[in-house]
């Protein structure tokens, strides 16, 4: 049974609620909104806007993940991220920051955010141990099929579900094996992340049974390709500002199938379907 709340930096995280976490691109080539944060100002802007829309979590990134994309340098990194976390920690909400690097890790986390959200869930050298070191911290362990660069080209083959699950398995595993409580962690099943299409909707529908891994799931649906390829009409296919209502779909259907977090571009539109949803959903 999944933990009812999830410990990070400076929050206890109530998940008896879903809880919208807002996406703050801060890379000029990120598939949905690259370059529109570019500068500093613009970047706290987009960030003020989506808390006074609701999220309850914002989650920051400097490199792009998106497939195809190439790694950027430490350097790069750090110059995106750390100004925007100087000014963001003030706000006395959850930060979360998007990065595999551990010396973005560290960084971030010394600075005072919230939660480490890693596509590499922890693999890269170094990270796990800035992890470790830090004794409250969230992190969120996602499952990728190879690198961005590659991803796609070479997708996973066969059923996506059993090795998303064996492979979140071990990685939680290792982590607890270093001493790092089971309620700082969050698992992602990695939608887009080397998955085809019939895939990451195996993932959706079968998500029940990542839960009985026993920890609390982010599903991230928004503005996914995929969505675009299952929604398209006369063989059109929407662009990424054009598929709002296929992820807030997304998002309402992993959280009525057990998801948590949702991790969102669309912050609005989102918090007003689940909104609906509990209130719905009450007894």
């Amino acid at each position: 049974m999944s933990s009812p709340v999830w410990q990070t930096s400076r929050f206890l995280i109530d998940l008896k609620r879903p809880q919208v976490m807002g996406i703050v691109n801060l890379t000029p080539d990120s598939f949905s909104d690259g370059g529109q944060n570019a500068t500093l100002s613009q970047a706290l802007a987009h960030a003020q806007i989506l808390l006074a829309h609701g999220a309850d979590i914002l989650d920051v990134g400097g490199e792009s993940t998106r497939p195809g994309a190439t790694p950027v340098s430490l350097s790069d990194e750090l110059n995106r991220v750390l100004p925007f976390l100087k000014e963001a920690v003030q706000w006395r909400v959850p930060i979360s920051v998007d990065t595999y690097k551990p010396e973005v890790m560290q960084a971030a986390l010394d600075l005072g955010a919230d939660i480490i959200n890693d596509i590499w869930a922890l693999r890269q050298p170094g990270a796990l141990q800035v992890i470790a070191q830090h004794p409250s911290c969230g992190v969120c362990l996602m499952h990728m099929h190879r690198e961005p660069l590659s991803m796609q080209a070479q997708p996973m083959e066969g059923d996506a579900l059993a090795q998303v699950r064996h492979f979140l398995a071990d990685q939680i595993k290792g982590v607890l094996a270093t001493g790092i409580a089971p309620t700082r962690l969050m698992l992602d099943p990695g939608i887009g992340f080397g998955k085809n299409d019939a895939q990451n909707l195996s993932l959706l529908k079968r998500q029940n049974e990542l839960l009985e891994l026993g920890y609390p799931l982010l599903a991230g649906w928004s503005r996914k390709g995929s969505l675009a390829r299952i929604t398209a009409v006369r063989g059109m296919l929407p662009d990424a500002t054009q598929r709002l209502g296929a992820s807030v779909a997304a998002a309402l259907m992993a959280v009525q199938h057990g998801a948590s977090v949702v991790r969102v571009h669309d912050v609005l539109e989102t918090v007003q379907a689940l909104k609906l949803w509990v209130e719905i959903e009450k007894p």
